[in-house]
């Protein structure tokens, strides 16, 4: 009997592929530009409407995804790394052969809200639908007028690198069904109408839950568990817990901490680094300071986050420690300081960083390996960089300072091991 019901999944998923085929079928129209309302046609040529389309196309970062290094902006040809395989970013300049230049914005719309492409085809979730169905409809306009302004780049898509089952569109079915809920952002009557609009922000066109939460076995997140911190599928970085509150990743963060880092890419708690940094210098430090005042008081409203368990590996990490704490002194103290504390617009602090703290270690081992730089913005033009130590330090001398970095001063994170450093060696810092 219990192998019974379980025939049933398979057989539920396939009534739900079909009701998606007949419903993309019926409902989905394949439309052209030249097609469109004159109002709309005027409105998508209005100077005004194209500016505020460029704010919040930066505001959603879109031209990280969709351009290739050293490529025309927004012409696509980036390839996103996923578990699953490579997924290129296509061309979304106004080109009517490889680009949008046939769409009408109702095709937009759709793969905006619902993540269903021009012909009715599903979208891989690589496109952050998922957060961008909250988008307003009068918000989606303004970029797509804002996209139809850009240059005409012909650019044709890159092939895609899925194997099978997962390039058999119809799949995302079942995986629809399981993570992806469509629906505009809801105004919270509770809340002030900058809460409202950080939360606006930060749950649609930021995406900020693309990469601050832990996503399972098929690529999807925990609803329960929204910006709770995550490793980045593929790319090795971990995106830390964005809550202000108790144990959370931002624990003692203030408003002022949030709006500099998110501006000038360092606050006196930290400095964005790997994935963060490319974000602000591409997108955050452009942003009002209004919005970005109304982003973090939305993230300090962020509820406390469980104390994590105690370590049960039962590694005694007290050897790390003191060899970690001879090497700190040699090499790092001159720039973060004896305390941790670094120096104020020059040196992140280490004492209380939550890139430091965070549960894997990684971002720390790949920092002290491969060194990096932070994001370059108008109020940070020249960052001091760190330098790599992957041709000074050993394994084992780098899992002996991370180690201590992450045992000192008000530091209570795990110890990295050289079996976790080793790991991370040869990983790109990109």
């Amino acid at each position: 009997m219990k192998n019974f019901r379980v025939l049933w999944i398979p057989a539920v998923l396939i009534v739900m592929a079909l009701a998606l085929w007949w419903w993309l079928s019926h409902e989905t129209r394949t439309t052209s530009a030249s097609t469109q309302d004159p109002a709309l046609a005027a409105l998508l040529k209005d100077p005004a409407e194209i500016a505020k389309g460029h704010y919040l196309a930066t505001a959603g970062d879109c031209v990280s995804c969709h351009t290739v290094q050293g490529g025309q902006p927004y012409a696509g040809g980036r390839i996103l790394p996923t578990p699953f395989g490579n997924i290129p970013a296509p061309n979304i300049t106004p080109d009517p052969d490889t680009g949008l230049g046939d769409w009408s914005f109702e095709d937009f719309w759709r793969a905006l809200h619902i993540g269903v492409g021009r012909h009715g085809e599903l979208l891989y979730p690589a496109f952050s639908y998922t957060a961008f169905t909250k988008v307003t409809r009068e918000d989606a306009l303004a970029i797509f007028a804002y996209l139809q302004s850009l240059p005409s780049v012909h650019q044709p898509s890159k092939p895609l690198g899925l194997s099978f089952p997962y390039n058999v569109r119809t799949g995302l079915t079942a995986w629809r069904a399981l993570y992806f809920k469509p629906g505009v952002y809801a105004h919270d009557p509770a809340q002030s109408a900058s809460w409202n609009r950080g939360a606006y922000l930060v749950q649609g066109l930021g995406h900020c839950n693309e990469c601050h939460a832990t996503r399972g076995t098929w690529g999807g997140t925990d609803s329960k568990a929204q910006l709770s911190g995550g490793q980045i599928p593929a790319l090795d970085w971990y995106a830390p817990d964005l809550s202000t509150a108790a144990n959370g990743g931002l624990q003692g963060w203030s408003k002022q901490d949030i709006v500099d880092l998110l501006k000038n890419g360092q606050s006196s708690k930290g400095s964005a680094f790997g994935p963060m940094a490319e974000v602000v210098a591409s997108s955050t430090q452009y942003l009002h300071d209004d919005d970005l005042q109304a982003i973090a008081e939305y993230l300090q409203s962020l509820p406390p986050r469980p104390k994590p368990l105690p370590d049960s590996s039962g590694f005694n990490s007290a050897s790390l420690v003191a060899s970690g704490q001879e090497i700190y002194a040699q090499r790092c103290a001159n720039c973060h300081g004896k305390d941790g504390r670094g120096v104020p617009d020059v040196y992140p602090p280490l004492d209380g960083n939550s890139s430091v703290m965070e549960p894997s270690g990684i971002n720390a081992t790949r920092a002290v390996l491969l060194g990096g730089f932070p994001a370059v913005t108008q109020g940070n033009l020249r960052p001091y960089s760190m330098p790599p130590f992957a041709q000074q330090l050993s394994d084992a001398e780098v899992a002996a300072v991370i180690t201590y970095i992450r045992q000192a001063w008000s530091n209570h994170a795990g110890a990295v091991q050289e079996r976790d450093v080793i790991k991370y060696r040869h990983t790109p810092i990109d």
